[in-house]
């Protein structure tokens, strides 16, 4: 008898300190509140362009869209690609 009250006084004592400002105090109330607010996707940060990285990219795109050209004339173009995107890379952002 003794220990069943001295589980009830503690468990007075620490109900006590819970929250008593009208907020929910129902858990799936604060759960179904919390994921109700709409959050807008986080898109990470896009790497910084390289030149290693602007080379996979135009040699992607020419795999793409002149896959009937030679070689030498992909690599151009390529060339060209790569000097483009590092140049606007380079470019400070426009606001």
């Amino acid at each position: 008898m003794a220990g069943r009250l001295a589980v009830l006084g503690l468990a007075a004592a620490l109900l006590s300190g819970c929250q008593t400002d009208g907020a929910p105090s129902n858990p799936l109330t604060e759960l179904a509140t919390y994921s109700a607010k709409k959050r807008e996707p986080v898109e990470p940060p896009k790497p910084p362009m390289t030149r290693a990285r602007a080379a996979s990219e135009c040699w992607m795109s020419t795999e793409k869209g002149r896959n009937d050209a030679n070689l030498d004339r992909r690599a151009d173009v390529v060339t060209k690609c790569i000097e483009d995107k590092m140049k606007k890379a380079e470019a400070p952002p426009k606001s």
